[in-house]
């Protein structure tokens, strides 16, 4: 509308100035400078309106509705007064009958073809909005349909019918006109919200797949590389050449968490994360793999930071003390590697066993990867490559060592301990077989294989009416918190028809991290009459609680408060404490590591009930059993 009326009024003035010079042509000069400087006025003030700000035309998608409303009320008013200005402007032009004295002088014909034009003018431009054109035209045409009747002949009176009949045809293409603009404007805005809908929805479904590419790749608690993201980004750089991985466990995390709470612990790892990125080189790479374990890659030649002081330089930043959290409480494991390897696979894997020994060393170590720790590893892929056929083909012993009553002669237990004697690399430790057991997936075979050698022997002991003498099996903390031993121990017991008290189940204290885990296992043992003992009592997280909560029947003191007890106050301090603490809650007490007779005699004097050690036999095959224990028994308790 506002477009429409400025681009009008250039017309009307020039058109209106064209009229006033006739008029002083034909003398009426004087009325003509008064009607032109009236209509100037007039159309002065249609350009201020026009021009005038209007809240109206300030709306964009985000007003509000109470500024819309304030909009559309604010744009009524304008249109209002633009209409009014309309009509004063049709009035000034109703004047012209006074300057060709009623259109009846010679000028008349050059009046009317001016009112015609002005008139289908203001509708051709007025085409937005049809009121603003009809005030203006409605009070000229009208003007010269009077003036025409009012000169009273037959010509005249035709002309201003023609008159009315042309204010009819121009009000109606006026109306139709705005019809046609404000559906124009509809499909024009439709589609500009379209593409901008199109466009808004465009951008989100982008920003939404650029999340979605960084939350695949990146841990959402740190804002570290995750472990998916963290392969794509360390296989692309192994091309480049040699490189460093420190891989990072952090010491301590667990008890923080169990302390704390896991929002707690959150926090930690958030700071742990930036600390991390402090540290980190400008050309490295830092990533969240799980849990508390991370991971850091970077170029040593292209940074000039050797592995060393890097990884000294993450231990130090880790172990600085948290806000809110005891001074020492955390610190960092990490196992170094640098070189070439043949995939990010190897590089993992090795960086893994240096991250291992690390952890082993104590808290805040780092250990780099080396070719002892190269020979380990080869070792125990090649153990977790033969122990599947190992268990197939029975290549690994069960051996027992017997436990005596308190005179070291009634045989009351014997203890099941795995044997396996590798074909290129000896004797394997049972901590190690265990540990080669839980990595190759294979600790519920070796659990079952133990099993049916205990059975075994248990059938033995009943055969020679040994029935009374419990066969003890160890069971460790992956086994307890992985297989259902229960269920499995029960199930063999019942179906080789073998009395479940004949049995009993060693576990160590580091069960006793997690009570919840087990715990149900554990009653299901208890509750089927297998009975529980409590190995290495005194070195690990063992508390009262805890000890009826795993519901143990027996505790067995540690082999390092036995042996040289009869040198040393403390031991003998520890075991009487021991002793007494077993009296008082009905527990069962088993001294291990019984290796000199001076030992023995310390013990049976503080009233031991039960020992175990190398003086009194060492842990033998059953033919050996059989030869030198069955054979030479006193009695059996």
């Amino acid at each position: 509308m506002r477009g429409s009326v400025l681009a009008a009024i250039p017309v009307n003035m020039l058109l209106g100035l064209a009229s006033t010079w006739v008029a002083f042509h034909s003398g009426h000069g004087e009325a003509g400078a008064i009607w032109f400087t009236v209509s100037t006025a007039v159309n002065l003030l249609r350009i201020g309106l026009c021009r005038a700000p209007c809240l109206g035309l300030g709306l964009t998608p985000d007003t509000t509705p109470a500024m819309a409303a304030a909009s559309l009320r604010s744009a009524d008013r304008h249109l209002c007064a633009c209409i009014a200005a309309a009509f004063l402007s049709g009035l000034v032009w109703a004047c012209q009958p006074l300057l060709c004295e009623g259109y009846t002088s010679a000028q008349t014909l050059f009046y009317l073809v001016i009112t015609c034009g002005i008139t289908a003018g203001a509708v051709t431009h007025g085409t937005a909005y049809a009121r603003i054109p009809l005030a203006f035209i409605l009070p000229p045409l009208l003007s010269v349909t009077v003036c025409l009747v009012a000169a009273g002949d037959f010509d005249r009176d035709c002309l201003a019918a023609c008159v009315l009949l042309y204010l009819l045809a121009l009000t109606h293409t006026a109306f139709r006109s705005e019809a046609g603009f404000c559906e124009a404007s509809r499909i024009k805005n439709e589609a500009t919200a379209l593409a901008r809908s199109r466009a808004e929805a465009h951008a989100s479904v982008s920003a939404l797949a650029d999340e979605m590419r960084r939350r695949a790749t990146h841990d959402d608690l740190t804002g570290l590389f995750n472990r998916a993201g963290f392969i794509q980004q360390a296989e692309s750089r192994l091309q480049a050449g040699a490189i460093s991985l420190l891989l990072l466990d952090l010491d301590g995390f667990k008890l923080v968490n169990d302390v704390y709470g896991h929002k707690a612990g959150n926090r930690v790892l958030v700071e742990v994360a930036r600390r991390i990125r402090a540290v980190l080189p400008g050309n490295g790479l830092a990533a969240r793999l799980g849990g508390d374990e991370f991971a850091v890659l970077y170029d040593p030649a292209a940074s000039g930071i050797p592995q060393d002081q890097l990884a000294a330089s993450l231990v130090a930043a880790v172990a600085q003390p948290l806000d809110g959290f005891d001074a020492g409480r955390l610190g960092v494991s990490i196992g170094v590697h640098s070189g070439t390897e043949p995939s990010l696979t190897e590089m993992l894997s090795c960086a893994d066993a240096a991250l291992y020994a690390a952890k082993a060393a104590g808290r805040n170590h780092y250990r780099m990867f080396d070719a002892g720790l190269r020979e380990r590893l080869q070792i125990r892929r090649d153990l977790e490559r033969d122990l599947s056929t190992a268990l197939a083909e029975a290549d690994l012993e069960v051996w027992f060592q017997p436990i005596y009553a308190l005179d070291a002669q009634t045989l009351v237990g014997l203890e099941a301990l795995v044997r396996w004697q590798h074909p290129r690399l000896g004797w394997i430790a049972p901590p190690d077989l265990v540990v080669t057991a839980a990595t190759a997936g294979l600790t519920e075979s070796l659990l079952r294989y133990i099993l049916e050698q205990v059975c075994a022997m248990m059938q033995i002991l009943r055969a020679r009416g040994l029935g009374t003498v419990r066969v003890a099996m160890n069971v460790s903390p992956q086994e307890m918190a992985q297989v259902p031993v229960d269920e499995i121990v029960i199930e063999r017991l019942n179906r080789l028809d073998l009395p479940p008290a004949m049995l009993e189940i060693e576990i160590t204290e580091e069960t006793a991290l997690d009570i919840a885990a087990v715990q149900g296992k554990l009653h299901g043992l208890s509750r089927a009459g297998i009975r529980v003992a409590l190995d290495d009592f005194g070195i690990g997280y063992s508390s009262l609680s805890s000890l009826r909560q795993l519901r143990a029947d027996r505790i067995k003191i540690d082999r390092s408060f036995v042996t040289g007890l009869s040198d040393s106050d403390d031991k003998r301090g520890l075991v009487l404490a021991v002793l007494g603490l077993g009296r008082m809650l009905g527990l069962e007490v088993v001294a291990e590591g019984v290796e000199s007779d001076e030992d023995l005699r310390t013990l049976q004097t503080m009233g031991c009930p039960f020992l175990q050690g190398y003086h009194l036999g060492r842990p033998m095959p059953v033919p050996e059993l059989e030869a030198k224990v069955f054979a030479n028994r006193i009695a059996a308790a």
